[in-house]
């Protein structure tokens, strides 16, 4: 029970729950701070575009990607910027990799970047923009965003505080989130970078394994939060990119946090049930070879994060190439299609296929690379 069920939800929460809490936090001070001095800039350098929107996008999360939209919308910047911004994104599946292997991750995100610039610049010389065909026609009413993008889409804290009464009574879900994220940041570090001795821990603490305790009920408070709000997709908004306040954005991050852990507890969790029970590996998927960089492709067309967090953590599990990943990471658009499906639906749906096609050309290179 403990290996096959436990062992994995601890996981989820200390080998990427935890990390993914600190750098959005991170992230979303550095965004918070000094956002609006490069998307300011950036509405005066139209050429700079692709450029900038390859550093917004490759930056990891959705928010960097997500503050292009309503510029693009206005007419701020072009359809190239936004394109690079998509394709240089990875969304929260960059969380996994950070937290998995930074080392790794600093490279796949370079090559994001780097593919990123050139699409951009690229669509830009073109000259592709669905927008234009629209500017000559009468101006209607803005359509309304979703419900999940109109609000913070974001913690419900009266539901949290509700869901978590029983356990953390009159705490709010943020405050119990973070309070369990230190001690486990503490515990994670040097068990996961084998610094210490795990068995040392469970002794001096009278037989108590704090990796396993701080783990498990760390990744079941992420699901309470989640649940709380309503498990949905869209864990970045556009008023979450631009949090206007330290609250706010601790507030955010315990959110994104909590998201990106729950997906990954799932996929851990099915992965070790499924080659606990089975003995399959992943060798028998299709998921290898020209096929499976395909596949990785077209699940990168699904909107949102929480496909392509499970699918990376896939990855980071043994199940997939590295082919088959980078042509996922390139494809997918993370939260960020959303609002600009909201405003310019037409752009979305052909920005979205656009950045399948470096997607499937990087992954078929390194298929004869690699």
């Amino acid at each position: 029970m403990t290996e096959l069920v436990l062992r994995p939800l601890a996981d989820a929460f200390m080998q990427v729950g935890v990390y993914v809490a600190v750098m959005v936090a991170l992230f979303g001070a550095l965004r918070w701070r000094y956002g609006d001095r490069v998307t300011d800039g950036l509405t005066r350098r139209r050429r700079l575009g692709p450029l900038v929107g390859a550093l917004l996008g490759v930056s990891p999360g959705c928010g960097g990607a997500i503050v292009l939209m309503p510029l693009y919308a206005r007419g701020k910047v072009s359809f190239g910027t936004v394109v690079a911004a998509l394709t240089a994104t990875m969304g929260d599946s960059s969380w996994v990799v950070l937290a998995w292997n930074p080392a790794f991750a600093l490279k796949l995100h370079a090559l994001l970047f780097a593919v990123g610039l050139v699409t951009g610049y690229v669509v830009d010389a073109l000259g592709i923009d669905p927008a234009r065909a629209t500017q000559r026609r009468p101006k209607l009413a803005p359509t309304a965003a979703p419900v999940g993008l109109a609000s913070a889409s974001g913690l419900n804290l009266a539901a949290s505080q509700r869901l978590l009464g029983g356990l953390l009574p009159r705490v709010p879900a943020s405050t119990a989130f973070w309070g369990l994220t230190t001690p486990a940041f503490a515990v994670s570090v040097p068990v996961v970078f084998q610094l210490v001795d795990p068995a040392a821990l469970t002794q001096a603490l009278g037989g108590v394994d704090p990796y396993l305790a701080l783990g498990v009920l760390g990744t079941l408070t992420a699901a309470l939060i989640f649940a709380a709000g309503r498990g949905r997709l869209a864990d970045d908004t556009l008023e979450t990119a631009h949090a206007r306040s330290i609250g706010a954005t601790l507030r955010h991050s315990a959110h994104e946090a909590s998201f990106v852990t729950v997906w990954v507890a799932a996929a851990y969790l099915g992965w070790q049930v499924l080659t606990t029970t089975t003995g399959f590996d992943g060798s028998q998927l299709a998921v290898t070879g020209i096929i499976g960089v395909l596949v990785g492709a077209g699940i990168g067309l699904i909107p949102g994060c929480a496909v392509q967090i499970v699918f990376t953590a896939l990855y980071v599990s043994g199940g997939l190439p590295l082919p088959t990943l980078v042509a996922n990471a390139i494809s997918q658009d993370g939260d960020a299609l959303i609002p600009l499906a909201a405003m310019r639906r037409h752009s979305a749906a052909l920005a979205t296929v656009i950045t399948t096609v470096p997607a499937a050309a990087v992954g078929a290179a390194l298929l004869v690379v690699l």
